[in-house]
């Protein structure tokens, strides 16, 4: 059948316009039916991946929050595993459109990529068996057998100012600290007391962990990506902004950190991008 210029022209415009509308804009022109977000898959209250694949935590309610006001449905969205030491490769190499996973903002990493936010304020703390009597204070850790994860702020904060005669011992994920420390490998474990709160809730931990209370640092987190990618943080940092706004942030907190009677900060203001 023969189709006249005109006919094949309105077919052309109906065909770019359901295209069009497949597709998220998701900054640097880019346009994709999907989005890909780097998070954790064993950080249980920000981001854990269970059997079945069902993912859960804060991060992941954030992510997801901020998916669909870039305008990707739960079914558009790909979460791909992200490790502490790997997160600005992941970024670098487009393996991912941005990472939220408890995140911290610091100039090293500014470096190499670019933050969106911060949405969220911590401190480190220090996990600690619920019978431990000799650890109260960060000094205390001298001599003492410590966990942290590769590539982790905490780990090197401990190392060059809090307690420098720790023996460190640094693991691919925070699981096998508490592992080890369950074991008596270890002392104590430390990172920011919302991924120790988050440990400390699981059910077949409760009785037998606690959190020593102690801010040893502030930790703000935010949704890490590609460098020079303005479209991009500018769009988050609305979407983190509306979360404020509509309760969605208080929400997202209360579900994820209740059990462990875990006590936030409010929402930061939004420094990135500025």
């Amino acid at each position: 059948m023969k189709v006249s210029k005109a006919a094949g022209a309105v077919v052309a415009v109906v065909t770019l316009t359901l295209s069009a509308s497949a597709c998220s804009v998701i900054g640097g022109g880019d346009e994709k039916e999907t989005i890909s977000i780097g998070v954790k898959f064993d950080q249980p209250g920000l981001g854990l991946r269970a059997e079945g694949g069902k993912y859960s935590g804060f991060d992941v309610d954030v992510a997801t929050y901020i998916a669909k006001q870039l305008g990707y449905g739960p079914d558009q969205i790909e979460f791909k595993q992200v490790y502490s030491s790997d997160r600005e490769l992941m970024l670098q190499y487009n393996e991912v459109d941005f990472v939220a996973a408890s995140y911290s903002i610091n100039d090293k990493r500014k470096a190499k990529v670019d933050f969106a936010g911060p949405y969220f304020k911590a401190h480190q703390d220090l996990l600690i068996r619920a019978d431990e009597k000799d650890i109260a204070k960060a000094s205390d850790l001298n001599r003492k057998r410590l966990c942290s994860v590769t590539g982790s702020t905490s780990a090197q904060n401990v190392k060059d100012k809090l307690a420098p005669k720790a023996s460190l011992l640094e693991l691919g994920g925070y699981s096998e600290c508490v592992v080890a420390l369950q074991d008596d490998v270890l002392d104590a474990m430390t990172t920011d007391n919302s991924i120790l709160a988050g440990y400390a809730a699981q059910e077949q931990n409760r009785g037998k962990f606690k959190l020593a209370g102690l801010q040893l640092s502030d930790e703000y987190y935010g949704i890490g990506i590609r460098k020079g990618n303005t479209e991009l943080q500018t769009k988050i940092n609305a979407a983190l902004r509306k979360m404020v706004e509509d309760g969605s942030w208080a929400r997202f907190v209360q579900n994820n950190f209740g059990a462990a009677h875990y006590r936030s900060e409010p929402a930061p203001e939004i420094t990135e991008g500025k």
